[in-house]
């Protein structure tokens, strides 16, 4: 409740439009100033234990967002499918991963960082190796601080670092959630979505408890939202009833633009940068911002 509080602080005083999707009146956030200075960055991880609910078409359209509006970005592909780092077009056999960081392989991760082509978006590939890390990593002292060990080194060279963590629960996403200093759930507009959400709350909360005390709810972003369809506009109500201001105010439509893009290995905001869906997650960047999630 406190941070539900703190977040309508500080909306308090800009703009409101008509209302919105949620339910709640539209604020019109604004293009965010541009930084002086970058880092240490603020490292957000996107989970939902449910697969198929947006989490890579986020951090990869959220992330290249954050770099139009100036922001240095690094996105970590922590999911052994390797579809993030498919989606920004960046080879994934025979180079460094995340894996060989993780395992120490290689110390410096500057050797596994790829740029992408958005401007001030790097990324951190991965690949079906990862799927082994669990089992590799079981017997390691302080095993679920590695992650955060590995990002500690680069964390001074960007603004914001963006997880794509795989749909579990398992030991990679502690990883996740004990690195990051916030979390954002994307969550799709469909009920057997919603189930699993106050799930993840609970993990989240056992990780703040136990290994990170500094972590928080950034927000959930609801996705794949059909306003003609009266199960999304309930499953959104749903959300809305049960997690108050934690909603994000952007919505994420469905549109076959996001499969689109990710087989031209780009973000939407490049690929069809008018589009609506571009716009949206452009709001959302502007959205986060304005909530202090990123500065």
């Amino acid at each position: 409740m406190t941070a539900q509080r703190e977040i309508k602080s500080t909306l308090a005083g800009l703009d409101v439009q008509a209302m919105g999707p949620t339910g709640r009146p539209l604020t019109n956030f604004p293009e965010p100033p541009p930084l002086t200075g970058h880092g240490p960055a603020r490292i957000i991880s996107l989970c939902n234990q449910k697969g198929g609910v947006g989490k890579t078409t986020t951090t990869i359209n959220l992330g290249a967002a954050f770099a139009e509006y100036g922001r240095r970005v690094l996105a970590i592909d922590f999911d052994p499918q390797g579809a993030l780092s498919a989606g920004l077009g960046v080879p994934t056999h025979d180079v460094p991963t995340i894996y060989d960081l993780l395992l120490g392989t290689i110390k410096n991760p500057a050797e596994a960082i790829v740029h992408t082509s958005v401007p001030g978006l790097d990324v951190i590939p991965a690949n079906i190796d990862l799927s082994a890390a669990e089992v590799h990593l079981v017997n390691e002292v302080a095993r679920e601080t590695i992650l955060a060990r590995v990002l500690r080194k680069v964390s001074d060279q960007y603004d914001v670092i963006l997880i794509d963590c795989q749909p579990s629960l398992g030991l990679l996403t502690v990883n996740a959630l004990t690195a990051a200093h916030g979390v954002l759930i994307p969550l799709e507009c469909e009920f057997f979505a919603l189930r699993g959400v106050a799930l993840l709350v609970e993990t989240i909360e056992k990780v703040q408890d136990r290994l990170n005390p500094a972590i928080k709810l950034d927000g959930i972003l609801a996705t794949m939202f059909d306003a003609r369809t009266l199960h999304s506009r309930e499953v959104l109500e749903r959300v809305v009833e049960n997690f108050g201001d934690d909603v994000l105010e952007t919505v994420i439509g469905r549109t076959v633009k996001f499969p689109d893009a990710s087989v031209a290995g780009a973000p939407i905001t490049t690929f069809a940068p008018e589009h609506s869906a571009a716009h949206s997650y452009r709001q959302v960047a502007r959205e986060l911002i304005a909530r202090g999630a990123v500065a």
